[in-house]
């Protein structure tokens, strides 16, 4: 049979071809008028998402950078470097951490080991613990974190906000962002602090100097790296288990007992308030 035609021999016609007399589509050859009501919705989306972007751009924008590497005039007179306390300033054994809150060895002490610290040898008195700021260069992030504390501390929660931002380093450090205020004040915030006072504490650099005079004092003492720690008369680099700080602050109050030294500088977290060095 051949091809296009039908049992009788007849052609078959095409329906619906061209030139097929009165073929239609489906429509019955009438085009659809699309109605500009139609097109509404997709217009109010794109505007949305034309809104979000602007939005989100202008937030970007507000955000502050990272304070980066900040230096300090050497000739400069600086405050006391005392740091932040915790404990009683009458416990026999000091332990003096010098640390960077960027630094993941230190990040590692502070939560994995420092509880047990506190709990164990603050908490009964056999030891003091004093948190000395020394921010790293190679860190871009790190003065942003001391900032942070520093303006905390400002508000009585030093060392509510010294543990969140070790819990929360791997959200704010220079590998992540280059804007760690927005996690920086979101972990000031969830502390309860007085914002528009932190802010403009932050935003200042009020205690740039007091962060300088106890990095200063690390070099006078040759620390190198972070975390340091120095225990009586032992300068100690590296995290440290809570056995080896133990056996440390042991060995240290039994000299202490013979001849007592008198505890570095004052307390500025102990109390609520401001530390008494100020710009």
């Amino acid at each position: 049979m051949d091809a296009g035609r039908g049992r009788s021999g007849q052609q078959v016609k095409q329906q619906g071809g061209k030139g097929a007399p009165g073929a239609k589509g489906a429509s019955g050859g009438k085009k659809v008028p699309v109605r500009s009501n139609d097109r509404k919705p997709f217009y109010l989306l794109l505007g949305a998402i034309a809104l979000a972007a602007v939005v989100f751009i202008g937030w970007q924008m507000s955000q502050t950078k990272s304070f980066g590497v900040i230096t300090v005039d050497p000739t400069i007179q600086l405050p006391e470097a005392s740091g932040y306390l915790i404990g009683s300033a009458t416990a026999p054994v000091e332990i003096l951490e010098f640390a960077d809150f960027e630094c993941p060895a230190c990040g590692s002490f502070a939560t994995l080991t420092e509880p047990d610290v506190r709990k164990r040898l603050v908490e009964t008195g056999q030891a003091r613990f004093r948190f000395m700021d020394f921010p790293l260069a190679i860190h871009k992030n790190t003065w942003d974190a001391h900032m942070a504390a520093a303006c905390a501390n400002e508000q009585g929660k030093f060392w509510e906000m010294h543990d969140q931002i070790f819990a929360r380093q791997d959200q704010w450090n220079g590998m992540v962002t280059n804007k760690p205020k927005a996690v920086l004040s979101r972990l000031a915030r969830d502390l309860q602090i007085n914002m528009s006072q932190w802010d403009e504490c932050y935003d200042s650099q009020k205690y740039k100097l007091n962060i300088a005079a106890t990095q200063r004092e690390g070099e006078r003492r040759l620390v190198q790296s972070t975390p340091t720690f120095i225990i009586g008369d032992k300068l100690l680099p590296g995290a440290i288990g809570f056995d080896q700080v133990k056996a440390y602050v042991d060995s240290a109050a039994a000299k202490a007992a013979a001849s007592p030294v008198t505890p570095l500088g004052g307390d500025t977290a102990l109390k609520k308030g401001p530390p008494p060095a100020k710009q």
